[in-house]
């Protein structure tokens, strides 16, 4: 409707132009608009964007315009014990796009763990942080990736004894692996992560993921 009302004026013009011997082509005064094809719009979409293959599935992920991509995500373990967040920052170098490589930073507080000093049983309230260094690969519809870092943690007895209190701090090794396949919009996902130190034994998770694209 509104281009018929733009163009009317201009035929009008150009038949009044014509009477007087004059031409005047209607493709001179610029279009109020065009109809782009189907072809010409998916050339301008932007590509499709890889997820990283360490990235889960329901974590958010920001693409910047210099090709880091920052994941961000809730962690939280089925005993209640543990909660935190996971942020990693990652990139896909040029000439090898199905490597991923970033690093990895977590923050984790656990509320009244069951551990053991000395043979006495304690319940601990614990603060970790950690920072990995993390390596996949994307193999179609297949992934692999591995971590590698540190955690420095501290540890509250509830029992407020300063022996104790010095025995449950400490810095220990962080490492795991994990993979992920997927097939059309069904995605599934294992991971392993382990810190090596007896007293973070709560914090060593096997996670198992299945997901469904609706």
């Amino acid at each position: 409707m509104a281009a018929g009302l733009m163009l009317l004026p201009l035929v009008a013009m150009a038949e009044t132009n014509a009477s007087h011997g004059e031409s005047m082509p209607l493709h001179s005064e610029p279009a109020a608009y065009t109809e782009a094809s189907r072809d010409l719009l998916a050339s301008l979409t932007l590509p499709s964007l890889n997820r990283p293959s360490y990235a889960s599935r329901t974590s958010d992920l920001i693409y910047l315009d210099n090709g880091v991509v920052l994941e961000g995500g809730d962690l939280e373990t089925i005993d209640g014990y543990t909660s935190g967040f996971r942020l990693t920052a990652g990139f896909s170098p040029v000439n090898l796009p199905q490597l991923d490589l970033g690093a990895e930073f977590t923050y984790r507080e656990s509320d009244e763990v069951p551990t053991r000093y000395s043979d006495q049983a304690l319940l601990v309230n614990t603060t970790t942080l950690g920072g990995s260094l993390v390596a996949g690969v994307r193999m179609g519809q297949l992934g692999f990736y591995a971590k590698s870092g540190f955690a420095e943690w501290e540890g509250d007895p509830v029992t407020q004894s300063e022996p104790l209190y010095m025995a449950t701090t400490g810095t220990a090794r962080i490492q795991g692996f994990g993979a992920r396949l997927q097939h059309n919009r069904l995605v599934s996902r294992l991971e392993f992560e382990e810190i090596d130190a007896p007293s973070m034994a709560h914090l060593n998770l096997i996670t198992a993921s299945l997901h469904f694209a609706f």
